[in-house]
């Protein structure tokens, strides 16, 4: 990387913040420092890097997008990753919302959207459950993975519309409340469950 294009990527990453996150609500010093520090520009397609800061999700390939960056912002402002804490993320394709998690000072474990869409999520005991991408139907072994009183941060796709969810495990369910409606790339495993109607 030359030094010009080092210095352009951390214009990018200020003008982010300033003209898509602070004017959005998102000043959470946490949140702004990490975004701050993880360079996006690493974690897209090569073709994409010199737009890996514009206001949009970026495609991925494999029918998967990362999301702009204003959806990781609100995401991680609600989630409030506290340093220490055992975070799963649910990956879109990209580790770019894991490396956030980890610059907040949390441990992170990721699982990708098929294998957690196929009830292998990997360890349990989590507190905190993120899943990068808007889903339908939050199947059981994710569910199963959190610890009780674990937080759930997700994007939810319902008629449609997706928008920004989150969730707490009480008596071994989560229950998503709908936050606000945001573009967030839908992750089609999640896809809810097919019922008979007449």
């Amino acid at each position: 990387m030359t030094v010009t294009t080092a210095i352009d990527s951390s214009a990018a990453r200020r003008a982010m913040i300033d003209s898509q996150l602070r004017v959005s609500g998102v000043n959470q010093e946490a949140v702004l420092a990490a975004m701050s520090a993880v360079a996006r520009e690493d974690f897209v397609p090569a073709s994409a890097r010199g737009h890996a800061y514009i206001d949009r999700a970026i495609p991925l390939g494999d029918g998967h997008a990362l999301p702009a960056p204003l959806v990781h912002g609100k995401m991680l402002a609600e989630a409030a990753p506290q340093p220490g804490e055992r975070v799963l993320v649910v990956s879109c394709g990209s580790n770019y919302l894991p490396a956030l998690v980890e610059a907040m000072g949390a441990s992170v474990e990721v699982a990708s959207a098929a294998e957690a869409a196929a009830g292998k999520p990997g360890s349990v005991g989590f507190t905190l459950l993120l899943i990068d991408g808007a889903i339908e139907h939050l199947p059981a072994a994710l569910v199963a993975a959190l610890a009780d009183g674990g937080r759930v941060v997700t994007g939810l796709t319902r008629r449609g519309v997706t928008s920004l969810a989150k969730g707490t495990k009480a008596g071994g369910a989560v229950q998503l409340v709908p936050l606000a409606d945001i573009g967030i790339p839908v992750l089609a495993h999640f896809a809810a469950p097919k019922s008979w109607s007449f």
